[in-house]
């Protein structure tokens, strides 16, 4: 599979043109990138693909994940409310479990967003049991394209509804490191 199956056209002139601009820019992925990987031909053949997903909610890390190694580490915000997992829809927490990557929206609120398959048939039947309904809408997603706080507010505070969010240029190597049904492990 290629990166050019993942995305819309349109968005593979923005993404090349963004992981040029990463090269002279300095990265904010705490394992960066080969200078190498800049540099090729090809933005497919610079950037390996994950087959995992790991969240650590604790540590505030994401880590895209190849063969149990780890290809990438990024820092991200969570929930307002991000310890324990979700448990219905308006509680400002982050699920925690075994989800898979779905639907990619170049066009959403937030600067790209992949969405998380949350609520799965034992979230929702938790939900129910309560009398509530589990929510949903969970996404990896950058930065909002309409800001309404200082950049400072979003790189250092958990301020999503529930959602993973991460910088502009971290989600640009999340979109393209990971194919459709990528499994994500949310954990505490």
């Amino acid at each position: 599979m290629t990166i050019a199956t993942l995305m819309p056209r349109n968005i593979v002139a923005l993404v090349t043109a963004s992981l040029v601009l990463l090269s002279a820019a300095p990265l904010r992925a705490e394992t960066p990138l080969q200078s190498s990987a800049l540099v090729s031909s090809s933005v497919e053949a610079a950037l390996p693909l994950a087959d995992k997903i790991v969240v650590r909610k604790a540590e505030r890390k994401l880590f895209l994940m190849s063969n149990g190694a780890a290809l990438r580490t990024f820092k991200i915000a969570l929930g307002l409310r991000p310890e324990g997992h979700k448990q219905f829809e308006g509680d400002f927490r982050t699920p925690e479990g075994s989800y898979r990557l779905t639907r990619r929206n170049p066009n959403s609120e937030y600067f790209l967003s992949i969405q998380v398959d949350y609520p799965n048939e034992q979230d929702m039947r938790r939900a129910r049991a309560q009398g509530l309904r589990p929510g949903g809408a969970i996404m990896i997603h950058g930065q909002p394209n309409t800001p309404k706080k200082s950049r400072d507010y979003y790189a250092n505070v958990d301020w999503t509804e529930g959602c993973i969010a991460v910088s502009n240029s971290d989600m640009v190597e999340i979109w393209l490191m990971t194919p459709p049904d990528t499994p994500i492990e949310i954990l505490p």
